[in-house]
């Protein structure tokens, strides 16, 4: 199987499912497949299928691309991400492999399956390729994505409610009476664009007119975010509060309100978003939205066995949770506050 596996360019587990006519490969696939198999005078084992599929598998872990605006693979969520990701797969009895990518062709996944003989991957993240991966489903689908839940998307995905998460940011800082929220964050992101959604929707709600001032595009890098918040100070713009699209973000902008001798959260209140372990001990704690990467991880190790054992995978949205720590206060009270 695995010699069958390589001249098809895909997975022993698709190979397998092809053989089996199942529904979940490509009729196109599942022909060419069978054509190599006959060539080749290959006959499907029952039994050694069986044994395949309870055997240990080594699954991929790759984070794709989002041009200049790239998930980290050092940023504290996704290590914890991938943490427990590994927990999931160790408990079920396979390996983990781990690898970043800029997918540079259509054939990426493919290419990086038949180099490394993966029979499956966790994707974190859909970066700026959400149009690639779904028309890769249709020929190859031995993976599951961390990630937005998108219109028209056919691949698997699990991920937290980002666009509640965003709302429930905006509304508690909206709540507490500031009432100048700038968003940081990359919009060019899914999730990312969902929480300035829900950050967006918070504001129409509230009868606020957003300021396209208070809206600062920055990649996931410590030193980015801590650049936009000084043009943002430096830029003489009002403002109150920061929603914040990771907690990194949120503790590079504490850094850069502090070398202006601005106060959080008595001049500026932040929130922040995922809740990694550092925000409880940061100074001032950090208020943030959760993301329950613990459930997330055990979900998509959960889909993936389901696809390679050929079962039908189903996308999971996880919620998020407002997570009240010391970096919110009510409306400034000092001259500073911007």
């Amino acid at each position: 199987m695995d010699d069958l596996a390589e001249l098809a360019g895909v997975s022993k587990s698709t190979v397998s499912r092809a053989l089996s006519d199942n529904p979940l490969v490509s009729k196109k696939t599942r022909d060419r497949i069978k054509q190599l198999a006959k060539e080749h005078n290959y006959r499907l084992n029952v039994n050694a299928r069986n044994f395949f599929l309870k055997e240990t598998l080594t699954i991929a872990v790759l984070m794709p691309s989002a041009n200049n605006a790239d998930w980290r693979i050092l940023d504290p969520f996704f290590l914890e991400l991938l943490g427990n990701i590994a927990d999931a797969l160790n408990e079920a009895g396979h390996e983990l492999l781990l690898a970043k990518t800029s997918g540079q062709s259509v054939n990426w996944i493919e290419e990086y399956t038949k180099l490394q003989r993966c029979d499956g991957m966790i994707l974190i993240g859909q970066g700026s390729e959400h149009d690639k991966i779904n028309h890769l489903w249709e020929t190859f689908d031995a993976f599951v994505v961390w990630g937005a839940k998108l219109p028209g998307q056919k691949y698997c995905s699990v991920g937290s409610d980002n666009f509640n998460g965003g709302k429930m940011a905006a509304e508690y800082l909206l709540s507490l009476g500031r009432k100048r929220l700038a968003f940081l964050g990359d919009r060019e992101l899914p999730e990312v664009m969902l929480r300035f959604k829900g950050y967006l929707a918070a504001l129409k709600q509230a009868g606020i007119e957003p300021d396209e001032q208070l809206e600062l595009s920055t990649p996931f890098e410590s030193d980015a975010a801590f650049t936009a918040t000084v043009r943002l100070i430096e830029s003489g713009a009002s403002f109150d509060s920061i929603v914040a699209a990771s907690d990194v973000l949120a503790m590079s902008a504490i850094r850069a309100l502090k070398q202006y001798d601005l106060e959080v959260p008595d001049d500026i209140s932040i929130i922040g978003y995922d809740d990694i372990m550092l925000s409880s001990y940061y100074n001032p704690a950090l208020t943030t939205v959760r993301q329950n990467c613990a459930e997330g991880g055990h979900q998509m190790v959960k889909n993936l066995l389901r696809i390679l054992d050929g079962e039908e995978p189903v996308s999971v949205l996880l919620p998020t949770e407002l997570v009240i720590r010391s970096s919110c206060s009510g409306p400034p009270t000092r001259k500073k506050s911007r």
